[in-house]
């Protein structure tokens, strides 16, 4: 890695540290749209992006650019209110800076959430669904260059098996609907002709779009536990009912943030419950 990013990510992660009431149980990333949920995690710590050393600052509508700390159960749940994207013109390592930082503090298994295109008519709009394994079709890789055997990273289970469960868990005691399927993640920023979706769709992904393939690379080199979570925004190109404009993808992404937030909530509380007291 960038000796200048590594340094970075070690003063940062330092500064953040010294913040943490209680050590960190949990990570998560918000996506495109979905930031409202901090309200609900009522965080007693806010750090602006800006204030945070070597990190990529968000320029994407829907992503605030702010790191929370809030207290759950007693103990501290990390969350990254925006991330940056390939598509801006950030190397893969600058994408991942945040997710590495997550693990730099400590976080053990970090949520990932994004908003996605349904590649079919199966998953309408405003729907939930949990990813569990991706399409990388970004065209790179966040461990290019790693040192070692770093980069040799076991993809197995990159959506990790118990965390999607206890997912579930938190998703039946609720009474909300997710589904569960592949993501492809897709280099952007323009949105895939008809002729791609259908690719897509022929090679098994369920949904589509620009983000978390690299974040959870990067995670999983670190050893770090994943959850992701897709809230689908659109019907991809070509597929019945689409409608492919940002704006659109935060207006869905708003009016889905009832069962979203409480689904994130619920696998949150189950997560830190099942981890031992500091």
């Amino acid at each position: 890695m960038n000796p200048t990013i590594d340094a970075n990510l070690g003063n940062a992660a330092a500064k953040i540290r010294a913040q943490l009431k209680w050590p960190p149980a949990v990570g998560l990333v918000l996506g495109s749209g979905l930031g409202a949920l901090v309200e609900r995690l009522k965080p007693n710590v806010s750090i602006d992006y800006r204030d945070i050393e070597g990190m990529p600052l968000p320029r994407v509508p829907g992503h605030s650019g702010c790191l929370h700390i809030a207290n759950v159960c007693d103990r501290s749940v990390v969350c990254l209110q925006g991330r940056v994207h390939l598509y801006e013109g950030h190397a893969p390592e600058r994408v991942v800076f945040g997710v590495r930082l997550l693990a730099l503090l400590g976080c053990s298994a970090v949520i990932l959430t994004n908003a996605a295109g349904a590649t079919s008519s199966r998953l309408a709009p405003g729907s939930l669904m949990l990813i569990a394994d991706h399409l990388n079709l970004t065209g790179t890789n966040p461990l290019i260059n790693s040192k070692g055997s770093a980069e040799f990273v076991d993809m197995t289970n990159a959506y990790d098996n118990d965390l999607r469960g206890q997912a579930r868990i938190a998703a039946s005691e609720l009474d909300i609907a997710v589904a569960e399927g592949v993501y492809a993640g897709l280099l952007g920023p323009s949105y895939e002709t008809p002729a791609e979706v259908r690719f897509l769709s022929s090679v098994g992904a369920q949904a589509v779009g620009m983000s978390t393939v690299l974040e959870t690379i990067a995670l999983r080199a670190l050893r770090v536990r994943v959850g992701a979570l897709a809230c689908i925004t659109n019907a991809a190109a070509g597929v019945e009912g689409s409608i492919l404009d940002h704006q659109h993808v935060q207006q869905v992404a708003d009016r889905a943030k009832g069962d979203f937030q409480r689904l994130v909530l619920g696998w949150i509380e189950r997560l830190v419950r099942g981890q031992p007291t500091p």
